[in-house]
């Protein structure tokens, strides 16, 4: 229950940033075009919350967070003297209108540009996409990918994280293949091309580099002890640092996550570990402890195993300067909008399936979880969000922004007007597209979130 209120909370204000940005965008580009903007409004429905500004702008938070709009003085709808005439949305040139239209997708690419900013300028801890384990007869190991390698680049989205590494893989969904280049633990710079002609991925389960079968690598856990610490069950029972595990009560173990298992479920319990110590195995009869956790009581050593080395900054902090956050937020914009293009594309033809759409459930808990993450998070989820949110405006749908400036253009070619009679004709499939659409986005939900 806690968690679906942070979740609600979190889309609210998501949401609530994105659509008075994306209005401020019309609103602003319209008032210096000399329209006269009558209502500015994030949220639709009754009014929660209202003020009306110096400049005569009823300013107001709608009940239903879903959306927002800028109303401006328009002759199709109000009653316009003609004193007002020219400060009519109607009246204005085509290039004006076409201007305040672009303004709301554009104001979201410009949030996503600030928000970014923020985000490098802040700092993104994150870790290099060094390679783990490759799964058997995976697309991965076909392409001969190996372990310790670092992936620098997924065709021609530069890789300095994993988040990139999905960026870039999802563009290459429904593609032939991909090229990967890596960094090799020699230290040589790679390429390998993945055959992606039998590539199925599940988004719901897996991440993309997953279904490709690659792992995040992990260090490998040696079952010899690196640290015994002081006054613990371990350190009572007389195990040393250097001391290798080879069983425990006559079961063999060869990895750390067997003995690990061993010990969580023996509180309490008295265990005969045989021990090699100086090349020599002998029996050490260790008394397992006991400490509270979230499943209840579990088993207690105190000891640390060896592990393996870490690659050379292998944790890092992603971040940059004044200006050089700004051109890698812009950069990192134009990603976005490049892989979301591709996405939609991809979604016409059918090499992604519609059930990917995400819908509002689904956007809520990506908010929640991103929230909750830190702010960095929030704001990489924020700045993705508003890129979509830019680019679906942008469809040539009548009822949104690039419907609006598809019959701009028209217009500008012919020198006249589209007929109000095909603009409502085509208002009314644009309509009852962008309600499917979302209809089919909302039942993806319900299914996810009830199976």
């Amino acid at each position: 229950m806690i968690d679906a209120i942070w979740y609600f909370f979190s889309f609210v204000v998501t949401l609530g940033i994105l659509v008075a940005f994306h209005e401020f965008g019309h609103f602003w580009v319209a008032r210096r075009c000399g329209v006269k903007v009558i209502t500015f409004s994030v949220g639709f429905g009754r009014a929660i919350w209202k003020r009306t500004g110096k400049d005569g702008t009823v300013y107001q938070l709608g009940i239903i967070p879903l959306g927002g709009y800028v109303r401006m003085l328009d002759e199709r709808i109000d009653d316009v003297t003609e004193k007002e005439r020219d400060v009519s949305f109607n009246a204005q040139s085509v290039y004006k209108r076409f201007a305040i239209v672009a303004a709301g997708p554009i104001a979201n690419f410009v949030l996503a540009v600030a928000v970014l900013w923020l985000m490098f300028g802040i700092g993104v801890p994150t870790v290099k996409p060094v390679i783990g384990d490759i799964k058997e007869n995976s697309i991965a190991a076909k392409a001969d990918l190996e372990r310790g390698s670092e992936i620098l680049s997924v065709d021609d989205v530069e890789a300095y994280d994993w988040q990139q590494v999905q960026l870039g893989l999802m563009s290459a969904i429904g593609d032939d293949e991909t090229i990967i280049t890596l960094r090799t633990p020699a230290g040589s710079e790679v390429q390998r091309r993945l055959d992606l002609t039998g590539w199925r991925f599940d988004p719901e389960t897996e991440s993309t580099f997953g279904s490709l079968g690659i792992e995040v690598y992990q260090p490998e856990v040696y079952t010899e002890l690196s640290q015994v610490e002081a006054d613990s069950p371990a350190d009572a029972s007389g195990l040393k640092a250097g001391d290798t595990i080879i069983s425990i009560d006559g079961e063999q173990v060869d990895s750390w996550e067997k003995i690990r298992e061993i010990i969580a479920q023996s509180a309490g319990q008295s265990l005969l570990f045989t021990v090699e110590r100086n090349s020599v195995e002998q029996e050490v009869s260790v008394q397992i402890g006991e400490r509270e956790s979230q499943n209840g009581v579990i088993g207690y050593l105190g000891v640390v195993p060896v592990t393996e080395p870490l690659p050379d900054n292998y944790v890092f902090n992603h971040q940059y300067g004044f200006f050089g956050g700004l051109a890698k937020g812009a950069e990192k914009t134009w990603e976005l909008m490049v892989v979301s293009v591709k996405m939609i594309g991809k979604l016409l033809t059918g090499d992604v399936s519609v059930k990917n759409l995400a819908g509002p459930l689904s956007i809520a808990e990506g908010a929640g979880v991103s929230a909750s993450n830190g702010f960095v998070y929030f704001l990489s989820f924020l700045a993705l969000l508003s890129v979509n949110l830019g680019i679906i405006n942008l469809l040539p749908l009548p009822v949104l922004d690039g419907g609006h400036l598809v019959f701009y253009s028209i217009e500008w070619v012919r020198g006249k007007p589209v007929s109000e009679r095909v603009q409502d004709v085509c208002y009314r499939i644009g309509g009852v597209l962008v309600f499917a659409l979302m209809a089919l986005a909302i039942s993806n939900d319900i299914a996810r979130f009830a199976f």
